[in-house]
């Protein structure tokens, strides 16, 4: 399969949403596009029973159908001061107040805990940090099945900084860092079988790291200029493209709407 390159000259755009003059109760096949998507109804779902199929063909469906998924590029050290450094794509927020971000640590191949998982437990508190375009290829290399204790920053290419609380460094080529102590560290088990197969992370978030170029002048992140990487399905990324722009419904602006949609359906 040919692929071509990697287009550099294109940036993200803000655009109207793919069906603005929608109201409400109206149906998705109201549209051409939306025709087209239900005509791919008459195909049939196929339904997988998560207790019979293997768990690579699992894995295989969760990453291409939960997407795109934002990336953790977490950093941990040690208590013997080596530095671990490593992509998470089971990765979120959970809420701003406090501030708690969540991400999941899958085990090795051998069955035991990762370094990220094991060197968050120390106290010493841990970085994550967003990928953004220039650097995904030294954020995919630091996914690596290196042994134990290596550091992976030693193959990164990525610079060290300073933190202001914990002693692992934050990604200085990072627009956005993050530095967390460890709210909470939930041992996933399989309810079946009982192996312990994954760690759920919660972190709060101490300090935000922001460089100054990319905030807009109210104060939030420019997505054109941050140009973050998500992960998709196997082993491919993806880059934010043209976002599209709905306004947050309210009760007090739509109820009138909302109830000449309903009365109008009622008489259908």
């Amino acid at each position: 399969m040919f692929i071509p390159p990697f287009d550099s000259t294109t940036s993200s755009t803000y655009t109207q949403s793919p069906n603005p003059s929608w109201t409400y109760g109206q149906r998705v096949d109201a549209t051409p596009a939306g025709k087209d998507w239900i005509a791919g109804e008459s195909a049939g779902w196929k339904v997988y029973n998560t207790a019979e199929i293997d768990k690579v063909d699992i894995n295989k469906l969760l990453n291409s159908g939960i997407v795109p998924r934002p990336i953790a590029f977490v950093s941990t050290i040690n208590e013997e001061g080596i530095e671990n450094l490593a992509p998470y794509s089971w990765f979120n927020t959970v809420t701003n107040y406090p501030p708690i971000i969540s991400f999941a640590c899958n085990n090795n191949a051998l069955g035991g805990l990762k370094d990220t998982a094991v060197n968050l437990k120390n106290s010493q508190g841990f970085s994550v940090n967003i990928v953004s375009e220039p650097f995904i290829e030294n954020g995919n290399a630091t996914a690596i099945d290196a042994p134990p204790g290596f550091d992976e920053w030693s193959i990164s290419g990525l610079t060290k900084e300073k933190c202001v609380q914990i002693r692992a460094s934050r990604i200085k080529e990072s627009a956005f860092s993050m530095e967390c102590e460890l709210f909470k560290c939930i041992d996933i088990a399989h309810p079946v079988t009982g192996e312990h197969t994954s760690t759920l992370i919660l972190a709060h978030v101490k300090y935000i790291h922001v460089r100054k170029d990319m905030l807009t002048e109210r104060g939030v992140i420019d997505l054109r200029k941050f140009k973050p990487v998500a992960r998709v399905g196997d082993i491919s990324y993806a880059r934010i493209g043209d976002a599209f722009r709905i306004s947050s419904p309210t009760w007090a602006q739509g109820e009138g709407k909302i109830r000449e949609a309903l009365a109008t359906q009622a008489l259908l």
